[in-house]
């Protein structure tokens, strides 16, 4: 059973769903610590005057070391963040076709008062449209100790997994060895190979809310997730 461990992003970018699509299980690890100017509460899309960031404003003064499962939205947010994309996709094939549907998500967003709900509500529905069946879960299904590489491996010895699919990014700090010594295989993700698509606003950015992919793109979004090249 491959798992992957990862802290949840808003809107986040079709690599984000090509990882936890490869996967059985997804964990939401937002028991983690929020990090400023991440992904956590942000993300970009591309529009007639270039490049935008919609950010999710959220309260950190004071608060320097809590959990994403913590932090607080700050005011409301959700109807801008729409209307920006509706500006910016409208001319997009496929935005008439999912522009209800996905805006159902922002009117339900609104309600949420915690970034990690705003987030966990947009990666289920999207996964869920880009025909992923991969299951998702917080990470407080299963209580673990330990920092680091020790926590991870308790997640996913505690989910029964015998593969751990990770991120580039964690190369830095994850013990393999460790992980092998439980049982559990260290997988890593690749970024690199993914093919272009018919975009708007210029030159083609890859770096975008998978918002972009699905509205330009619709019904064949899923495909556009696989990399054309294996390392």
């Amino acid at each position: 059973m491959r798992i992957c461990i990862v802290q949840s992003c808003y809107i986040p970018w079709k690599g984000f769903f090509d990882l936890i699509g490869q996967c059985d299980e997804y964990v939401v690890f937002d028991s983690a610590q929020f990090t400023k100017r991440h992904w956590h509460n942000r993300n970009r899309i591309k529009t007639a005057n270039g490049l935008t960031w919609l950010t999710i404003p959220v309260v950190t003064k004071g608060r320097f070391d809590q959990p994403i499962e913590d932090v607080e939205i700050e005011k409301p947010w959700a109807e801008k963040h729409w209307r920006a994309i509706e500006l910016a996709y409208r001319p997009a094939p496929f935005f008439d076709q999912f522009a209800p549907t996905v805006r159902s998500w922002y009117e339900r967003a609104d309600g949420e008062t915690r970034l990690t709900g705003v987030n966990e509500l947009f990666l289920r529905e999207l996964a869920g449209l880009l025909g992923l069946g991969t299951r998702i879960v917080r990470d407080s299904a299963y209580p673990a100790e330990g920092a680091k590489t020790t926590r991870l491996l308790n997640i996913a010895r505690a989910a029964g997994a015998d593969r751990y699919l990770s991120g580039p990014a964690a190369r830095v700090y994850l013990d393999e060895a460790q992980l092998a010594a439980a049982g559990i295989a260290t997988e890593w993700m690749s970024y690199q190979g993914y093919r272009q698509y018919p975009q708007l606003h210029g030159e083609f950015e890859h770096a975008v809310s998978v918002l972009d992919l699905l509205f330009n793109t619709g019904p064949e979004a899923a495909r556009f997730l696989k990399r054309e090249v294996a390392d």
